[in-house]
């Protein structure tokens, strides 16, 4: 019997060489077709209309086919070398290193961006890649591991990115107008900076056709052939790495292409490695040169709103959601271990003691600070002074890690997945996207709006993640990895307005770096009745934390209405995600360590692990809050940021371990 899919492996060159030309023609007709005429006589208009489209028209369709056709063929290399069909430079945290790099690059050393850019990136971008593959070797470069290990990077690069820009001013900004990726050209500089790159690259990538081939079998098999894993390994990933950060370096970041040129290569058909390796490249310049033609035949307001990068970063998130049946994984977070917990003989007598703890640190917390002449507990008049400055913040703080921490012992909970939480699965995103859109629609929103847009967007974000998560029986990598595709969409979003540069995007910076400067009478009242108002009902719904964990089908055995359970909680989480991300921003991951922090510490029944992650999450965001005051005294360091700089490595150290407790 012949197979009816066999002949189609044949036919994935063909189909993205007749696409390819037929695109171009197809955008740049009508590019060309609907462009305004230019005023003034015909001589002067022809003239200007010449001049027009050689040093513009032309430079940037060349351009976007090259950087098109380089990203097709970095993804298509990461995803052979790592054999992982969601890896490219965006899900590797490449791009957000190369970002890092250059913004560190323009803040202290002017002079090394203009000696060269690709060399500043391509450090970057490796540094990324060298950290994702580390965390990821020990369970064999599991593709749901390795794209975690990804996200957990650029959380942490966008952090200190919007630290440095913070820092800077207006003199990084621009970095990130930049990083929202426009193939807008006045000359033929960057064809001919990019064009040698992209023939270099693909010279080489043919050159290591062999081994790759070879890098599709498992480690043992390619090892008997005689190839030198290591080696191998290390050289098409550097090439790949200077791929990606040679168009990052030229045109900014472009999300997702070298994800979906592969993927829709594949899809015409290309399997084997040499057909890849020529379709996914063609694929990739026809789809950036077309979203580029239409987001110019769209206006130039459009084009304003949403650079070639931001419009690419859109396809992110749908995509990684549709290949995520084709992920295969035996992950290390899906691992639950079988070894017991410690438990606590007198659960209530150590809540007690904790909460004691957390009364006593934020009494140190609003009186003790250094200042000009050394550290100082201030007492009597100075005290009184510095109540309203500290004291707002310190309760927002509080308020928001609780609240916090109980929106990731819900999701937690509920999903049965131990590194479940608000930023992890894309829902404090969400709220980011929520508040895009109340920027756009109202220009300046009231609190008031701008926390209910917060909160439809991470209700929105939580209820597309249970609903896709739900197909698979809230397997722990689906539901990750719909997080992660959730959340890029969500953040290409936000990118879209940080891309203006206006007041709008310093709004969206401000909230991204959690800054409680500003926490006034309002944000601390905020902070407190949200937390008692919604932390409140939990107690009484411990019969539902406790059986959801279960799984769907032994819950409705004993009776739980899975379906509403889920929808109230989730509804909680959501809110209280919204109400704290508008207070300290969304990159905390407080959420993670709190429950985490409950569970080693012995507390085993929900309603203690709950009580006892409150208190953590509010100890964990106070104490940030305090050394973001005192690190680099006089400065400060926005307190999202910083707990995010302490959540980052402990899900580093979290995924580095062989098992993971539930």
């Amino acid at each position: 019997m012949v197979s009816l899919a066999r002949p189609a492996r044949g036919h994935g060159i063909p189909l993205a060489a007749i696409l390819l030309p037929a695109l171009c023609i197809t955008g740049f007709t009508l590019l060309i077709a609907t462009r305004p005429p230019i005023p003034g006589d015909t001589a002067q208009a022809a003239l200007l209309n010449g001049v027009l489209l050689w040093n513009s028209i032309l430079p940037r369709a060349v351009l976007a086919l090259i950087a098109g056709a380089a990203l097709g063929l970095s993804g298509t290399l990461l995803q052979r070398v790592l054999r992982n069909p969601i890896a490219d430079a965006s899900t590797l945290g490449i791009a957000a290193g190369a970002e890092l790099a250059m913004t560190a690059a323009l803040s202290f050393s002017p002079l090394l961006i203009g000696f060269s850019r690709e060399i500043v990136a391509f450090g970057g971008g490796l540094g990324a890649v060298a950290i994702v593959l580390a965390l990821s070797w020990r369970h064999g470069l599991d593709p749901v591991t390795v794209a975690l290990s990804g996200m957990i990077v650029s959380m942490i690069a966008a952090a200190l990115n919007v630290t440095l820009i913070l820092a800077r001013g207006e003199y990084a900004m621009s970095i990130y107008i930049w990083g929202a990726g426009s193939l807008s050209q006045q000359d033929w500089n960057g064809v001919l900076s990019l064009g040698p790159r992209l023939i270099l690259g693909f010279a080489a990538a043919m050159l290591l056709v062999r081994p790759l081939r070879i890098l599709t079998l498992d480690d043992n098999s390619a090892g008997s052939l005689g190839l030198a894993l290591h080696s191998a390994r290390f050289t098409i990933l550097a090439l790949a790495v200077w791929l990606a950060a040679s168009v990052t370096a030229e045109i900014g970041v472009l999300g997702f292409l070298g994800l979906a040129a592969p993927a829709i290569a594949r899809l015409f058909g290309a399997r084997s490695t040499g057909s890849l390796m020529i379709a996914a490249p063609l694929t990739g310049a026809g789809l950036l040169f077309l979203t580029d033609c239409l987001t110019q035949i769209l206006g130039p307001g459009f084009t304003d709103l949403a650079p070639t990068g931001a419009a690419t970063a859109l396809l992110g998130g749908p995509l990684l959601l549709f290949l995520l049946p084709r992920v295969h994984s035996v992950s290390a977070v899906a691992a639950q271990s079988t070894a017991a917990l410690k438990r606590l003989s007198k659960p209530l007598f150590i809540l007690a003691g904790l909460s004691a703890a957390v009364i006593l640190l934020f009494v140190v917390f609003l009186t003790l600070g250094p200042a000009d002449d050394g550290w100082h507990f201030a007492t009597g008049t100075d005290f009184t002074d510095l109540l309203p400055f500290r004291l707002p913040r310190t309760i927002v703080a509080a308020g928001a890690g609780g609240m916090l921490a109980a929106a990731g012992f819900i999701m937690q909970r509920m999903t049965g997945n131990p590194i479940a939480s608000p930023e992890v699965l894309g829902v404090s995103s969400g709220a980011g996207a929520g508040l895009t859109v109340a920027l756009f629609l109202f220009g300046f929103p009231s609190p008031v709006i701008m926390l209910l847009a917060l909160a439809l967007g991470a209700l929105a974000a939580f209820g597309a993640m249970i609903a896709i998560s739900a197909r698979a029986q809230f397997s722990p990598e689906r539901m990750l990895l719909a997080g992660v595709g959730i959340g890029a969409f969500a953040m290409a979003i936000v990118t879209m307005v940080l891309a203006q540069g206006d007041i709008r995007g310093y709004i969206l910076l401000t909230w991204l770096s959690g800054s409680t400067n500003r926490a006034g009478a309002f944000e601390a009242w905020t902070a407190v009745i949200s937390l008692i108002v919604l932390v409140a009902p939990l107690p009484f719904l411990g019969r539902w934390l406790t059986m959801l964990p279960l799984g769907g089908n032994s819950s409705r055995s004993l009776g739980l209405r899975v379906g509403t359970s889920r929808l109230l909680l989730a509804m909680l989480a959501a809110l209280m995600t919204a109400i704290a991300s508008f207070l300290v921003g969304p990159l905390s991951l407080t959420g993670l360590i709190a429950p985490h922090l409950a569970r080693l510490a012995g507390f085993h029944r929900p309603g203690h692990q709950l009580a006892a992650s409150v208190i953590f999450g509010a100890s964990v965001l106070m104490t940030a809050d305090w050394l973001s005051r005192v690190v680099i005294y006089p400065y400060q360091v926005p307190v999202g940021l910083f707990a995010a700089l302490i959540g980052g490595p402990y899900l580093i150290w979290l995924l580095s371990r062989k098992d993971i407790k539930q």
